[in-house]
């Protein structure tokens, strides 16, 4: 199918299922699970009906196919019962949404490894919506391929997070970003680990980047998961199952839990953890080791996550996650922690990002990138600090993304640093000309600096690029300023959530008590 194709159905899926919602009385959380377990089925189906015949050659009535012989060709196996062209040719009088129900817990029957992961609760749906729903995904196993499957599920997924605002942005991190995760750390093979998963958008990026580099992904990656999230784990297991990826992901709590064994044991780890999280047992992690450099003392759990990710690095591996800016500023025992993980050598790359990239949270943030491999070489003295907040795809007035370009040209700065070859496919060829035009790197001011640990240690160990980046010593006072400003608007942000928590608990019990 072409690309073009492709687009402009992937656009009217989205259009016509949003116009379905609209019309219920359904929020978009109570709508997102069940519309994703459609797509889902519409995949399954599609794969399943493309192999049927090869699976299906040389089977007799005394010798019948089984699931298993669709395993074996890594397909799902669809009973009849729960084809979306089946559902949807349903007579009016049937339960529909007993019958949806029905479907998903066919094919987990027949494929043990989905168990307890599709979606129910169909009959919640109105009639009307779940018919317009079956009508508008039951003729895509015949018009579409897995791939495409996989994107318009990426699709849903962004289009529900962007509905649900802060909540969406605790189960899905913006293609563009994780993108330029991916396209830094460079996973041409091993094991992944991301302990804050969410919908496994990690995942799906680190296989992208092995296939746009001619490798297998199922054979050279191999990945793992936590999320704390009862309902979120089922939107990851799915999500790489729909990109032909399988992938051993938990439910667990990643403070206090390490269901992975981590320590030492991960090439790349990759993440967007929560930020500014308070209220953390710290008495139940003493004496764990994946707390190297000791417990902050603050309020705050960004300086265990940060440990956290260092921990799980094997002698070679490299990390890349998101992080509040304040982090990068941080005093007390924080500072302390910051100046062990610097004096280690494995802080490699600092990125600052402008303000709404995420549903989440409006304010800008800092990719931190590890890399143990960099430990008894030339760049374990050095960081490179580049400043991105100039840099920035406009969508509309509140959400901001990095092109193709863009991002590309980014991870190119950091490849340039390396000593690596540089990828242009993504048309990054002008920016590079015009940054870097002997095709080697050098400081810019306002966009990269190295920064040796002597200049990072009179910083008073800062790792904001801002601090090292400016065009001008005047610029440093205004650094000063923005990450004071954000870091107070970050408290006071978090303070209003609790402050909105505790009214609706005290509404709550007052309303309790007139109402008895």
């Amino acid at each position: 199918m072409k690309a073009m194709d492709l687009g402009k159905i992937r656009a009217t899926l989205w259009a016509a299922a949003d116009e379905f919602r609209a019309n219920s009385k359904l929020t978009t959380v109570q709508y997102r699970n069940p519309v994703l377990g459609l797509v889902f089925l519409a995949y399954a189906e599609s794969r399943f009906d493309a192999f049927k015949t090869e699976v299906e050659e040389g089977h007799t009535p005394r010798n019948p196919v089984t699931p298993a012989d669709y395993k074996a060709k890594s397909v799902l196996y669809v009973p009849d019962e729960a084809r979306l062209s089946y559902l949807a040719d349903l007579p009016e009088a049937e339960d529909l949404g007993k019958e949806v129900d029905g479907a998903m817990k066919a094919i987990e029957a027949s494929n043990p490894e989905l168990k307890d992961i599709l979606p129910r609760g169909y009959s919640r749906l109105e009639r009307s919506t779940l018919i317009e729903l079956l009508r508008l995904f039951a003729p895509l196993p015949s018009q579409l391929s897995g791939d495409a499957f996989g994107l318009i599920y990426e699709d849903f997924l962004n289009n529900f997070a962007a509905q649900e605002g802060k909540g969406g942005g605790e189960y899905f991190t913006p293609e563009s970003i994780v993108r330029l995760i991916v396209e830094i750390l460079e996973p041409f093979g091993g094991r992944v680990l991301d302990p804050a998963c969410g919908s496994g958008g990690m995942f799906v990026q680190s296989a992208k980047f092995v296939e746009r580099h001619n490798g297998s992904a199922v054979r050279k990656l191999t990945v793992f998961g936590v999320e704390q999230k009862d309902d979120t784990v089922p939107l990851a297991k799915m999500n790489l199952a729909l990109h032909g990826l399988s992938g051993d992901i938990r439910q667990a709590n990643s403070y206090y839990e390490d269901p992975h064994a981590a320590i030492s044991a991960f090439d790349f780890v990759m993440a967007n953890p929560p930020f500014n999280v308070d209220k953390i047992k710290k008495e139940q992690l003493a004496g764990d080791s994946r707390f190297p450099f000791g417990m902050p003392k603050a309020d705050n759990g960004n300086y265990l996550w940060i440990q956290q990710f260092y921990a799980a690095l094997s002698p070679k591996g490299r990390a890349g996650f998101v992080m509040a800016n304040s982090a990068g500023d941080a005093g007390h025992s924080e500072k302390r922690i910051r100046q062990q993980l610097i004096e280690s050598g494995a802080v490699d790359v600092m990125v600052a990002i402008s303000p709404n990239f995420f549903y989440a949270v409006t304010l800008p943030v800092t990719l931190w990138f590890l890399d143990k491999g960099t430990i008894g070489t030339p760049r374990e003295d050095t960081v490179l600090f580049i400043d991105a907040r100039h840099l920035y795809n406009q969508i509309d007035r509140a959400h901001r993304d990095f092109s193709t370009e863009q991002s590309e040209f980014l991870a190119n700065i950091v490849r340039l640093y390396r000593g690596e070859g540089v990828e242009t496919v993504g048309g990054s060829e002008e920016l590079l000309k015009r940054n870097f035009p002997d095709g080697e790197y050098v400081d810019v001011a306002g966009l990269c600096r190295v920064a040796t640990r002597a200049e990072i240690s009179a910083q008073d160990w800062s790792l904001n690029p801002g601090r090292y980046t400016g065009s001008a010593a005047a610029d440093e006072d205004n650094d000063d300023f923005a990450v004071r400003l954000e870091t107070l608007y970050e408290e006071f942000t978090r303070l209003s959530d609790e402050a909105s928590v505790l009214r609706r608990k005290v509404d709550s019990a007052v309303t309790g008590v007139l109402d008895a």
